[in-house]
């Protein structure tokens, strides 16, 4: 897309410092900035990059005061960090596909239910009785089993598997390689020590507003439903149990893994490799830090957590130098 100085500042609500008619076709990094393309100025840490970027436009806040001459065109704003995140949003949604477009190549039934301006890409599969919901984006190699319930303006990119009987709210993003409604984990042992294959019969109901990253699987219930909340934020690689519940607003990073029958809270924040024990109950507003092992339940809100079995962040510093500083003096 092509913007001008004068747009972006209509659009985000700033200012112009500089031609007004600056043209930029494209995003980079202010380190890497170019004629032609547009930049932004959050971090300090960066300052050096705005007085020697080639970029034609740069968006900065409306408080920074330059201490060497600058090139590009400013456009000043609020919130540049903030400015911005809308203006990618805002490319992002011209760029998606608003149109009803069946491919010839892809397959669904006469019981399938579209809404309007549904687009289904080349080769994708949707089952009996599935309904689908107005301005959804099927990309191409998509699989979308029977009886499945998909809401309004979601995206499933190439390569997502959904199984049937699932149930998806509005606005939900699932990269690709997402499966949702694989089996469960579920074994029994045998006398002889061998295991036997328990059948879960449940499904998986997501909220709206959910993204949930690349080659992320979210098994269906042994029972009942498998719960991923309102606004939830699940990042690559990352694997939910079966019969777990995710509260509203809770992000997870890469790697992360929950085992089965837990209950997550709202607005927790899981960094990467994050491992949950099975069956136990995770309090509202808790943050566990990279590589945090829960093995019991964490029932105090607000809680940092770090290590493994995770501690009190502050504890598990106190820990940790009291630890440096035995092995320095050996």
């Amino acid at each position: 897309m092509e913007f001008t100085a004068k747009f972006l500042a209509q659009l985000l609500k700033g200012s112009v410092e500089g031609d007004e008619n600056a043209v930029a076709t494209k995003f980079a990094k202010i380190e890497h900035g170019k004629p032609g393309t547009l930049s932004f100025f959050a971090n300090p840490k960066y300052e050096e990059f705005v007085y020697t970027s080639q970029a034609s436009i740069l968006i900065v806040n409306q408080d920074f005061q330059p201490k060497q001459p600058v090139k590009p065109t400013l456009v000043r704003v609020p919130d540049s960090y903030s400015a911005i995140a809308d203006l990618l949003k805002y490319t992002a949604d011209k760029k998606k596909k608003a149109r009803r477009h069946r491919s010839l190549r892809a397959r669904w039934f006469w019981s399938t239910k579209f809404g309007r301006k549904v687009y289904l890409g080349a080769f994708s599969f949707v089952g009996h009785h599935t309904v689908i919901g107005d301005n959804t984006i099927i990309h191409e190699h998509v699989y979308i089993g029977d009886d499945c319930k998909i809401g309004k303006n979601c995206i499933l990119y190439p390569g997502v598997r959904i199984y049937p009987g699932m149930v998806i709210g509005d606005n939900v993003i699932l990269h690709s390689g997402v499966v949702i409604g694989a089996d469960g984990f579920g074994n029994a042992p045998r006398p002889d020590g061998s295991w036997e294959k328990i059948e879960h019969l449940g499904n998986v109901v997501i909220g709206n507003d959910v993204e949930i990253g690349a080659n992320s699987t979210v098994d269906r219930a042994q029972m009942e439903s498998t719960v991923i909340g309102n606004g939830v934020r699940i990042d690559n690689l990352c694997m939910i149990a079966h019969n777990v519940i995710i509260g509203d607003h809770t992000v997870m990073a890469a790697q992360t893994g929950i085992a089965g029958s837990t209950v997550v809270g709202k607005y927790c924040i899981f960094a990467g490799q994050v491992g949950i024990a099975g069956h136990l109950k995770i309090a509202d507003h808790t943050t566990i830090c990279a590589q945090g092992g829960v093995i019991g339940h964490i029932r105090k809100e607000g809680q940092v957590l770090v290590g493994s079995p995770v501690v009190d962040a502050k504890l598990y510093m106190k820990a940790y130098a009291l630890f440096k500083r035995a092995a320095e003096e050996k």
